[in-house]
């Protein structure tokens, strides 16, 4: 697919319901960058983890706060698995961000606004060439307003957990369900209800529900929506 000029892609939305599967698909469709907000934010939660800043499951957010000019992540585009992986501090850290043992951190990670301020001044800096896929949470809302297509991704609470369950045993942890369940439906609600950027639908952003469409299905719909609005005719 072609486009008639260069755009901005914000997808935003819960956990779990394949927002960076959908960036990832659109930014190779259209050969843009593609960052994946939600990474960094598990970067800057894995490194409060690694440096003991939480304690009995309680997080230090002073000490990370003090911390933060330590913390430097990036993106890296792996030739052989042909992705991108997370860097953080010079570190491949792709795998790591992705555990339980990170998830149950990450939301309370992102509430600390002196963290959403670094990334989304970073995250700013990575789109200011446009051209770029960025999912998360708040970026049609805080990153990019000015976004030229808003999409706003959802699923039920139980199939997102289902969804993630199989992604982690698949990869060979050994998880529970009911664990997984209840961390989607935390996150939901510490996501929406946090004073800074909280997660919300933007007013332009076009919501779809994935509950029932496969990751295929999901990419066609945004891809023909993406298509109609900057499309050349030229079809996907």
């Amino acid at each position: 697919m072609q486009l008639k000029k260069d755009i901005i892609i914000a997808i935003d939305g819960h956990a779990s319901c394949g927002k960076s599967t959908l960036a990832k698909k659109i930014a190779k469709e259209l050969c843009y960058s593609y960052i994946d907000t939600g990474a960094m934010y598990r970067a800057a939660t894995l490194y409060a983890l690694d440096n003991n800043f939480v304690k009995n499951n309680i997080l230090d957010k002073n000490l990370l706060v003090q911390n933060l000019d330590k913390i430097n992540i990036s993106f890296k585009y792996d030739t052989e698995l042909e992705k991108s992986i997370t860097i953080l501090n010079n570190k491949n850290v792709e795998e790591e961000i992705r555990s339980m043992r990170v998830s149950e951190q990450a939301s309370p990670v992102a509430t600390i606004a002196q963290v959403r301020e670094k990334l989304v001044d970073l995250q700013q800096k990575m789109g200011a060439n446009k051209k770029i896929t960025m999912d998360g949470r708040d970026i049609g809302t805080v990153v990019f307003p000015q976004a030229d297509i808003k999409i706003f991704l959802t699923a039920s609470a139980d199939v997102r957990a289902k969804r993630r369950y199989k992604e982690l045993t698949e990869k060979g942890q050994n998880v529970d369900y009911n664990d997984i369940f209840n961390n989607v439906v935390t996150r939901d609600k510490i996501d929406s209800t946090r004073e800074e950027s909280p997660l919300k639908q933007a007013q332009d952003a076009i919501l779809i529900d994935n509950s029932n469409l496969s990751v295929d299905e999901t990419y066609i719909v945004v891809a023909s929506i993406i298509a109609q609005r900057f499309g050349n005719g030229v079809k996907f």
